[in-house]
């Protein structure tokens, strides 16, 4: 089989299976404790990850010093990133959710104007910007019945917050660079990160009254460890070493369409033409903004 064929199979993976994960962790912790659930997934998937390597002839790549540099980015993206989102899709919808989280690469950029001195905005990050607050505005005004429910509420802020940590992970690895295999960072920071998750769960969740897990529940904990875990991570990184990374990352313009969906065709989620309207205006925002910051490393290397 053609390996550019193979590598746009596994982006169309990634664009499906990371979009399904919003409305499958909706389902799953309706019937059980989120951090627990989302704790179970992310250390079950990390130790399966980590144990394959171990068994296989990669284990010689393995060393302490890699593994403790994704700690901190497990605890932010995976504890604080996308396992609180599990406990916020118990209160507000699964596209909504998934909404807020493409904003990510907006977060980014305010943040990289935050901390690093030397970052710089053009015309295009800035109304890419504009119109991701514009998007936001949109998103909150097609959903003031959550906005008014306090547990709503939360889980806006929740998603919103799971943003920030998840751009705060992306910048530590950007600034600790490990030289081991991607596969074995992935598997410490998901292992890491569900750890933290228990953690949370124990602070949170009431341990001598764990309901049993139901047959709904168990299947979306499957789905999520070995498609929006393991298959999808693998897919992303094959594809990342085949295809432009400016190609891969479609991915974040889709995965919120998908959810968005998803939502409404299985759990008849709301979808309005403020929900179109918020959508089109946040993944206008996300795209001028990325095509603002590659112009503008562009530009950066030719000053080099």
């Amino acid at each position: 089989m053609n390996s550019h064929f193979k590598a746009y199979a596994a982006l169309v993976l990634v664009c499906f299976f990371w979009g399904t994960t919003y409305l499958v962790a909706r389902i799953g912790v309706a019937g059980f404790p989120a951090f627990m659930f989302m704790g179970i997934r992310n250390t079950t998937a990390g130790s399966l990850l980590l144990g394959f390597l171990f068994l296989t002839r990669q284990r010689a790549q393995l060393n302490w010093r890699d593994a403790g540099l994704q700690v901190v980015p497990g605890l932010c993206m995976i504890t604080f990133g996308t396992g609180i989102v599990g406990w916020s899709v118990k209160f507000i919808p699964s596209g909504l959710a998934a909404l807020i989280c493409s904003m990510i690469p907006i977060f980014t950029i305010i943040l990289n104007l935050t901390f690093k001195k030397n970052e710089r905005v053009n015309g295009q990050i800035l109304g890419g910007m504009l119109l991701g607050f514009c998007g936001v505005a949109l998103i909150f005004g097609d959903n003031l019945e959550f906005v008014h429910d306090a547990n709503g509420l939360k889980g806006i802020i929740v998603a919103l917050v799971s943003c920030i940590f998840w751009c705060l992970g992306g910048m530590y690895t950007q600034t600790y660079r490990s030289g081991s295999d991607a596969f074995f960072n992935a598997g410490v920071q998901m292992l890491t990160g569900g750890l933290g998750l228990l953690g949370l769960s124990i602070l949170n969740e009431d341990w001598h009254n764990i309901p049993e897990m139901n047959n709904t529940s168990f299947l979306a904990l499957l789905y999520l460890i070995i498609f929006g875990s393991i298959l999808a991570f693998a897919s992303y990184l094959y594809a990342m070493s085949k295809l432009p990374a400016g190609l891969v990352s479609v991915y974040a313009y889709i995965n919120p369409l998908v959810a968005i969906l998803l939502g409404f065709i299985i759990l008849n989620e709301k979808l309005t033409w403020f929900t179109a309207a918020a959508f089109i205006v946040t993944m206008g925002g996300v795209f001028l903004v990325k095509s603002g910051y590659v112009l503008q490393q562009r530009k950066l290397q030719k000053e080099l």
